[in-house]
């Protein structure tokens, strides 16, 4: 069997309170620097972010968003680094008019975390500019979204709740094929809940369409590894468990992974592949 390697999307997160990397990229240089390490690391996708969508995180101002990513954006798609590696820039973005922006600047990816619930015209955006579309499953902002974790079969749940929006999608003039979905992890689910949704992924599968998977150092991870004190794990050790979760993941087959750290995950799906094709041997 022909082993289907995933993209590899590396996180730029241009802010200042992300969880892990809040203010390491903020100044332009060191965000594009960053994306060329991505990029060599082994990226497919820069995926850059100018608005912080941890547990708590209070939303930011859409000037504000967009004067922190469209120049990287477009200082990143001039770079010669990055247009000889053909990757892509893709935009993280709940707002419409930033995705709009971005895909001007040199993006040809919307990665809404929200998937169009939180604005009503990113499909419209999406339809217009023909950029990949990813949908995350999602029910409510950073705020609020710890409280609205009621499921009675989270994976059929999450499944069915996707459908949904690529169905409104679709009606909005989004070409399926330019679709991509994504279980949000960590957003509207508890610890337990992200586990049982990462052991059911073929509940996604199901709807026919490209998987994208954002585990990485996610707190769910985190409390595996330390149960009493899952804030205090270093990111060293988060993506090394991120990196083992993903090699379990390539049981299936996934669109790609949503990473900060490329190498270990570069790392574990050559490991992978290498396996399968001395298996087919």
């Amino acid at each position: 069997m022909t082993f289907n390697r995933p993209l590899i999307m590396g996180v730029l997160n241009v802010t200042p309170d992300s969880f892990s990397d809040g203010g390491q990229f903020s100044a332009l240089d060191d965000a594009v620097n960053h994306a060329r390490f991505l990029i060599a690391a082994g990226a497919n996708i820069i995926d850059i972010g100018g608005e912080s969508t941890r547990p708590g995180a209070e939303r930011v101002a859409i000037e504000e968003e967009q004067r922190r990513v469209i120049s990287v954006i477009e200082r990143i798609t001039k770079d010669a680094s990055f247009i000889d590696s053909k990757a892509q820039v893709s935009i993280d973005t709940m707002n419409s008019a930033t995705a709009l922006a971005a895909v001007d600047a040199g993006a040809t990816i919307i990665n809404d975390v929200s998937g169009g619930l939180a604005d009503d015209e990113m499909f419209a955006v999406a339809a217009k500019t023909q950029a990949t579309l990813v949908i995350s499953h999602w029910r409510g902002f950073s705020d609020v979204m710890n409280t609205l974790n009621a499921y009675q079969n989270v994976a059929e749940e999450v499944a069915n709740e996707l459908s949904s929006r690529v169905e409104a999608a679709i009606a909005a003039g989004v070409a399926r094929d330019k679709i991509v979905i994504d279980p949000g992890l960590g957003f509207a689910k508890d610890m337990q809940q992200n586990w049982q949704l990462v052991a059911r992924l073929d509940e996604l599968q199901k709807l026919g369409l490209p998987i994208l998977v954002g585990a990485s150092r996610k707190r769910f991870i985190a409390g595996v590894l330390e149960p009493d004190e899952a804030g205090e794990v270093s990111n060293s050790r988060r993506d090394v468990a991120t990196a083992v979760l993903t090699a379990l993941l390539l049981q299936r087959k996934l669109w790609g992974i949503r990473v900060h750290n490329v190498i270990t995950t570069a790392d574990a799906i050559d490991v992978v592949e290498a396996l399968r094709n001395a298996e087919t041997q």
